[in-house]
């Protein structure tokens, strides 16, 4: 027995011995400029140079890992560290590797201090959505990286919107653009079971067929899957832990920070979070049309989607489908398959069959985080708001490019026409203040100093930021 040990404690000792030897000549080489994992920061003027395509993705705005060393050969027992090239790391390739890559990700996607806010937009929906995050990067301090989900022409249109953005403004964000994928099965009922890429929410924390990257070109290798099962196997975001999905008619009138606070405040069975659809069920829609389940009184809106992607494809949910409960992936398909000719409302009606059954992993956001027409068109139902004003602003149904709510249209117009850089004050708040004075004359009329109630503390903070900076 005493043999084993000093056997043992020798090789401890070797081994001990190779491992210092190891990272000494490792530290030597970095200080000569070829450390492990080195990154390399991208030419001046070119942000495209800062692609990195780890994982699948394109990290627009990035920076460049160099290549690792210990790609090209693997240790063995017939080939020992000691006997590998010097261009080849010391120790264990796998674990050494492992550890670089996953600092390499930690840097890129900002760590913990990362928004990763996601929307879907198809047809003429650029405009929109380009709007939609001007408005997150205006107020926000910390940094965002957009995952965007658009087809055809509109990948291409995006890059160059978001390229043409002043320099000091890119600095605060990157992006990464996808186009609209479903799985091969029942595709078209997924397309049309709502609006174009609405239903694309659904998918996120299960899979896509292809990644675009910030050059515009498709990945290789990634063909569009046949089942969703074999999607699996492709998932994307694989290292994104939480998400903020929005509508494109979405506008943020403080900073995202704020809403993704609420992520903090979930406790250990929580993996989403939504507003109720409405405050009062006297003009309920769920309460008084649905044809299926939905969450609690009212149902849910999906307009703003907070989700713990970790979670969600952990969890085993309960569902009326069978008495097993299953994963979310394995949801998907037989819920679209019973409940099809009664969900008028598509995905968000899927989200209220899922979470009607698991009530307990749904946060409830007050409703000024998804402030609608449906909070003052009828008299105001959102206490949240007089107390605190909107926070964000959804301008569902088209209101911002029709007549019937100027309200609306006034603040989604002010946004959109701010030039970057110009005093938030003078150029954002007092026209928006201006353009609402004219509009009072309705029910949300009436109510419209609540739209920039909030919006004023906002713009204050980034003025007061900016003058901090001269």
């Amino acid at each position: 027995m005493r043999c084993y040990r000093r056997a043992w404690l020798l090789f401890m000792a070797m081994f001990s011995s190779l491992y210092v030897f190891s990272h000494l000549a490792a530290t030597l080489e970095e200080a000569d400029g070829r450390g492990i994992g080195e990154l390399e920061t991208p030419e001046e003027g070119s942000r495209e140079t800062g692609n990195d395509f780890r994982k699948g993705a394109a990290l627009a705005g990035g920076r460049v890992r160099k290549p690792v060393r210990c790609k090209s050969l693997s240790v063995s027992y017939w080939d020992p560290f000691w006997r590998l090239p010097a261009d080849v790391c010391g120790l264990n390739c796998f674990v050494e590797l492992s550890f670089s890559d996953r600092a390499d990700s930690e840097a890129e996607d900002g760590g913990d201090e990362s928004i990763h806010l996601a929307a879907a937009a198809c047809g003429p929906k650029l405009d929109e959505t380009l709007t939609m995050l001007k408005s997150a990067i205006l107020f926000s301090k910390k940094p965002i990286k957009f995952h965007i989900f658009a087809d055809g022409e509109l990948q291409g249109n995006f890059q160059n919107a978001l390229h043409s953005w002043p320099s000091s403004i890119q600095t605060k964000f990157n992006f990464v653009i996808y186009p609209i994928a479903y799985p091969s099965v029942n595709e078209n009922e997924w397309k049309k079971l709502f609006k174009p890429c609405a239903t694309q929410r659904l998918f996120l924390p299960v899979c896509s067929s292809i990644i675009l990257t910030a050059t515009g070109t498709l990945l290789p290798n990634l063909s569009h899957f046949q089942s969703l099962s074999s999607c699996l196997s492709k998932l994307i975001l694989t290292e994104v832990d939480s998400l903020l999905y929005v509508d494109t008619d979405i506008l943020f009138l403080r900073p995202v920070e704020d809403v993704w606070d609420f992520f903090s405040r979930f406790n250990a069975s929580q993996l989403s979070a939504m507003a109720l659809e409405t405050e009062d069920l006297r003009i309920g829609w769920y309460n008084r049309f649905a044809r299926h389940p939905y969450y609690g009184a009212a149902g849910v809106n999906s307009g703003v989607l907070l989700m713990n992607m970790t979670r969600i494809r952990e969890t085993l949910f309960k569902n009326d489908i069978t008495t097993v409960a299953l994963k979310w992936s394995e949801m998907l398909m037989p819920l679209l398959q019973k409940y099809k000719l009664k969900m008028p409302w598509g995905d968000q009606d899927l989200l209220n069959i899922i979470f009607h059954h698991n009530p307990e992993s749904l946060f409830v956001l007050p409703c000024q985080w998804n402030y609608r027409t449906d909070h003052c068109v009828y008299g105001h139902n959102c206490r949240q708001a007089e107390k605190d004003g909107v926070s964000i602003l959804h301008g569902s149904r088209g209101v911002y490019h029709g007549k019937n709510q100027p309200q609306f249209r006034a603040v989604y117009e002010a946004v959109r026409q701010y030039p970057f850089g110009e005093n938030m004050e003078t150029s954002l708040l007092q026209p928006l203040e201006a353009s609402l004075r004219i509009t009072s004359n309705s029910y949300c009329g009436r109510v419209s100093h609540l739209f920039t109630k909030r919006l004023k503390q906002s713009v204050a903070s980034v003025q007061q930021e900016v003058t901090r900076g001269r």
